[in-house]
């Protein structure tokens, strides 16, 4: 049935007027790449599901939503709806319509070249319509959907529907600014092989000067503690673990942590904390950005909490001598001499590449070339790769588990040879359930689902889809949920605040540090504005992060509403909970013992607050914005 038919017969239904999707404000529709576009695909090609096309119609991408306000005056609503032909057989999805809070349609799963399936329902007294395209259960990587024809018809005389808007309310109250006393913040253990460079920097606070030293323990041979400026550096000579108890101490006060280097080859022991040039910058990105966000660290404070890696992502390449040597392009120049600036602040620096011929922005890649280019890295003083499959799949176009594995195995035997601790970021977007296998070919971090973007059905579609994945991360080797999305962004040359609320970015940096993901910062450093910081440096949510047991959160219990409680056990015998809500109204959330396996009274921090707020037995609960989350800690 072709779109003029459908709406000829949906006007045939009643004496009211039909009102096309496409004609609504789509800029309130919410999805997980890209933009809405009207009557065409969402790679702006004609709309065409298994080979019929549709001349009206939006193309999406999942996750998407958007809400229309009926009055309880609709009629019905029809659509033709499927995954585009423009995605080649790929992609799977699920279409929803919602009234009031109740499923009206559910098409199941779609999968690419599967033929388009028509809606049509009723909507008498829905006040509130939800249309909803999700992702099959499997990631948004190629899941381009259509709403082919598809029209919202109303009562007779009734006002054209208006688009419904999640209500931004004011954040949830978090702690601002830092205290003068002297704290110690971020990582608690530490990994590196023996004989190799070791470099790390005492995240600490206060009102200076500070003073760092050793009160209890020993380092071990061949590594030194900076007083003045808090830098552990040098070599391990010998392999073991070693533990030992810094002093940070200021004009107001003193604090003291007890820190463990396991000098075994294990690296990453926690979530690497840093950032990535590619969500801010793109291909625009070069060695003055890069010292700029070096520079930011330290300026801002972020590395006084612990962010330590800067990291280069695609851009700076340019092409290989006679010898196979990969040379930097003319925005970077000496590619040593930013490492040894980078290193200079205590920090180090990260840098990006495919086992493809070609990086996915074009340039060159390590393909017949991994092990120059590990030489490279260890050279120029490299400390984290992120290998992105990019152009690989043209090499593998259908590749098994085993040749998924393999490019990233031969890349790590050629890191682990060299002369540097290099963190290896393994990114190829969760093929093959990289999360059961990443650590296997020497990962210590994997990226699990596609590209993230600013927006709230990106940034949860990926998030909240890790509960089955936490079991298999822990010290060493993590899931990697992509890049946070708040500050200044947009993929260069001009960053733009980031659209996701500041309830949004609560969720958002909630959910990361509960999930023990990697905090890799996508924004411009050098215009963090007062929100942005205190989001990025609260040391109770660090705490989380980086809690050195490495067990990370799993959902506890759900509703139908989109209301959420996860947990995660930590170090020192407590338990961090976090209660969501995605839902667009404000909602009471409860965490229950019983969901939870927990026993007795115990004490609350709302973590957010960083604040002690009194004693729970049996539940705790809170009201929790829409699109907003709560963040707490039980012990006993």
């Amino acid at each position: 049935m072709g779109a003029m038919s459908l709406i000829c017969l949906a006007l045939a239904m009643t004496a009211g007027d039909a009102y096309p999707l496409e004609k609504f404000d789509l800029s309130a529709m919410t999805q997980g790449w890209g933009s809405p576009q009207v009557n065409r695909s969402v790679d702006s090609n004609p709309l065409k599901v298994a080979g019929q096309t549709f001349t009206t119609g939006v193309g999406t991408h999942a996750a998407s939503e958007i809400q229309l306000d009926l009055k309880g005056k609709g009629e019905r609503f029809s659509a033709m709806v499927g995954v585009d032909d423009e995605v080649e057989g790929k992609g799977t999805v699920s279409f929803e319509v919602v009234g009031d809070g109740k499923k009206l349609y559910d098409s199941g799963i779609m999968k690419g070249n599967q033929a388009a399936k028509r809606v049509d329902v009723a909507l008498k007294g829905v006040k509130k319509l939800v249309l909803r395209v999700k992702d099959g259960g499997d990631g948004i990587d190629y899941d381009h959907a259509d709403w082919g024809a598809a029209t919202v018809l109303m009562m007779a005389g009734a006002p054209k529907p208006t688009v419904a808007k999640v209500p931004v309310e004011p954040p949830i109250k978090i702690a601002m600014g830092v205290p003068e006393r002297a704290w110690i913040h971020g990582p608690r253990v530490m990994g590196c092989s023996p004989g190799k460079p070791f470099l790390f920097r005492v995240p600490a606070t206060g009102k200076g000067p500070l003073k760092y030293t050793v009160v209890k323990g020993d380092l071990p041979e061949g590594v030194h503690l900076s007083e003045t400026r808090g830098i552990l550096e040098g070599s391990v000579k010998t392999k073991g673990s070693y533990t030992f108890t810094i002093q940070v101490a200021g004009a107001k006060g003193s604090d003291t942590r007890e820190y463990t280097i396991h000098a075994d080859g294990r690296l990453a022991l926690t979530p690497p904390l840093g950032w990535n040039s590619w969500n801010v910058w793109g291909t625009h990105v070069d060695a003055d950005k890069v010292r700029a966000a070096a520079d930011s660290f330290v300026k801002e404070g972020l590395a006084d909490f612990g962010f330590q890696y800067v990291n280069i992502d695609d851009g700076w390449e340019d092409k290989r001598d006679s010898n196979g040597k990969l040379h930097t392009n003319e925005k970077f120049g000496d590619m040593k001499a930013l490492s040894d600036y980078v290193h200079s602040h205590g920090l180090k620096l990260g840098i990006y590449s495919s086992p493809g011929t070609l990086t996915c922005a074009g340039y060159a890649g390590s393909w017949m070339h991994e092990k120059d280019d590990a030489e490279s890295y260890a050279e120029w003083g490299i400390d984290y790769l992120k290998y992105d499959w990019c152009s690989y799949g043209q090499i593998e176009p259908r590749p098994d588990l085993r040749a998924m594995q393999k490019p990233y195995s031969l890349m790590y035997s050629y890191l682990e040879g060299s002369s540097r601790d290099i963190v290896y970021s393994l990114c190829q977007y969760g093929m093959g359930d990289v999360y059961k296998w990443g650590g296997r070919v020497g990962g210590n971090l994997w990226r699990t689902t596609g590209d993230i973007t600013d927006t709230w059905q990106s940034m949860t579609s990926i998030g909240f889809q890790h509960s089955i994945r936490s079991p298999y991360a822990g010290p060493g080797g993590w899931n990697d949920p992509d890049m946070l999305v708040v500050g200044y962004l947009g993929w260069g040359p001009s960053p733009r605040p980031t659209r996701l609320t500041p309830n949004e970015q609560i969720t958002h940096i909630t959910l990361w540090a509960m999930l023990g993901a990697p905090f890799l910062i996508g924004c411009d450093l050098t215009r963090l504005d007062a929100f942005t910081k205190a989001l990025l440096c609260n040391h109770e949510v660090i705490e989380i992060d980086q809690d050195p047991l490495g067990k990370c959160a799993v959902q506890k219990s759900a509703t139908k509403d989109g209301l959420e409680v996860w947990s995660r056990p930590l170090w020192d015998g407590s338990t961090a909970v976090a209660l969501f809500n995605r839902s667009s109204d404000r909602a009471t959330v409860t965490a229950t013992w019983k969901d939870l396996g927990l026993s007795g009274s115990h004490k609350v921090m709302d973590v957010w607050q960083m604040k002690w707020t009194g004693t729970a037995n049996g539940s705790v609960s809170a009201s929790v914005p829409a699109h907003g989350a709560m963040l707490f800690k039980l012990a006993k």
